[in-house]
């Protein structure tokens, strides 16, 4: 909780910081090089870095929309991307957090925008659109136990607000084997790399079957999945906790849509 406290503080004074250094870079540099120079002055702290990024002019407006609930500079500054990291985004749907990602990892990282192609129904264009122009962004689509990356291979993977999918059959579609999938996102971390688990939460006790109804998980499921795979915890965050969530209703109700209770778990491989 005390390094949480740090971070949220810390993200005001960088928001400061970092718009001061925005402006100067922006009038300095040419627009494709602005995020660069802007990541580069936020130096190596996350809170400054996550400000930064979140302050490019390059960010689609809906998105900026979105902050005040989806609090990504929390989330960004508890997950500490950097330069050069490899990132498996898996279910990055519409691409919000890829956006954020791409430049955070900059011309030297990779981010591997991940979807399970049964969700083209409804996201259309959406992932084509978000992944042109970024040129560190490599697009793939399978289910969740078969990911589309080398043994090894990546400094982090992040499952955010997708865990409970698992239990979902979009058309009647199975999207792959619960226990196969963590298996395999321990395959292709590297040693010491980082999973990041972001999801809706659902009552405690709830069956794995809650993921395909109201589309919520038990926080205790993804605990149990990730440790039998051979995980380690390594933090916790509250920052989208909310205690006076209705449990039973569907995520995407008015009442609860962007309001839930939110768990943010941060995972690592051994080394």
């Amino acid at each position: 909780m005390g390094r949480l406290k740090t971070i949220d503080a810390a993200l005001t004074g960088a928001l400061i910081v970092v718009m001061a250094a925005l402006l100067a870079a922006c009038a300095q540099s040419a627009p494709e090089d602005a995020p660069e120079s802007v990541l580069a002055a936020a130096g190596d702290d996350p809170a400054a870095r996550a400000a930064a990024v979140l302050s490019l002019p390059s960010r689609p407006v809906e998105d900026h929309a979105d902050d005040a609930l989806r609090k990504p500079a929390n989330v960004l500054a508890y997950m500490d991307v950097r330069p050069g990291m490899k990132i498996f985004e898996m279910e990055a749907g519409s691409g919000y957090y890829t956006e954020l990602l791409s430049p955070l990892v900059g011309p030297k990282g990779e981010v591997v925008m991940h979807s399970p192609e049964p969700f083209d129904a409804f996201l259309g264009d959406a992932i084509a659109n978000r992944a042109e122009g970024l040129d560190n962004v490599r697009v793939t689509k399978s289910n969740f136990d078969d990911l589309d990356a080398e043994d090894g291979s990546m400094d982090m993977v992040t499952w955010i607000l997708g865990p409970h999918d698992l239990y979902y059959t979009p058309g009647g579609a199975e999207l792959g084997d619960d226990e196969t999938a963590f298996a395999e996102i321990m395959r292709i971390l590297k040693p010491g790399g980082d999973f990041i688990v972001l999801d809706h939460a659902a009552t405690p006790g709830s069956p794995r079957s809650t993921g395909g109804t109201v589309h919520r998980i038990d926080p205790a499921l993804v605990l149990e999945m990730a440790t039998e795979a051979g995980f380690m915890l390594a933090g916790e965050s509250d920052v989208l906790r909310n205690p006076d969530d209705n449990y039973d209703a569907n995520i995407f109700e008015p009442e609860v849509r962007r309001k839930t209770d939110r768990f943010l778990y941060k995972f690592k491989k051994p080394e």
